[in-house]
């Protein structure tokens, strides 16, 4: 298991929480350093830890644990898209916002599970296993903080297939790319 991999994991799960759970540490920091020096250290963080899972992940030889159900793959495939569909939801107008409170986080939620139904191996397990933890965990503490949820008012159905349309094209670009951008080809050329 490589440990860059699991620290960086950590690392970005920190660096989300940190704001969550200590919003009174997070303003006494950016009443001591500024706003923008603030967003430059988060953001810092945040590219040091996804480096740092890239590397991790592509220096480690899998171990594997279990072995996937056959309808692991085309369940994945599925779920994908539903993750990128809410992915997309979470800053466009739609009334998908309307049934989900948390969008983006249950966007990744979606895609740690879905990746784990056709991965069984040690680094998988890692990536994103913590991922969907860390959302999990996320969603309950925003929801504590935030309270009582304000569901949005309604909009234009055509808002909502603007967004499975722009979904469909962006899905079947990630598709296309998995090979280069993760080192697993999902469709052969």
């Amino acid at each position: 298991m490589s440990i860059y991999l699991t620290i960086g994991t950590i690392l970005f799960c920190l660096t989300h929480l940190y704001p969550v759970i200590f919003a009174n540490g997070r303003q006494a920091v950016i009443g001591k350093i500024g706003e923008t020096p603030y967003r430059g250290l988060y953001s810092l963080s945040t590219l040091f830890s996804l480096i740092m899972i890239i590397v991790g992940w592509r220096s480690n030889d899998p171990t594997y644990f279990f072995e996937i159900p056959e309808w692991g793959p085309k369940a994945t495939s599925i779920l994908m898209y539903l993750a990128l569909f809410l992915f997309m939801t979470a800053k466009a107008q739609n009334n998908v916002k309307r049934l989900i409170r948390h969008p983006q986080l249950c966007s990744i939620l979606l895609w740690g599970l879905a990746h784990l139904l056709s991965n069984g191996d040690d680094r998988s397990l890692v990536l994103f296993g913590i991922f969907a933890i860390w959302t999990s965990i996320m969603i309950l503490l925003i929801n504590r903080r935030d309270g009582p949820w304000e569901k949005p008012a309604r909009c234009p159905l055509t808002s909502d297939l603007k967004t499975c349309i722009i979904t469909a094209i962006l899905y079947g670009v990630l598709i296309y790319g998995h090979g280069y951008y993760t080192g697993a080809q999902l469709i052969s050329l």
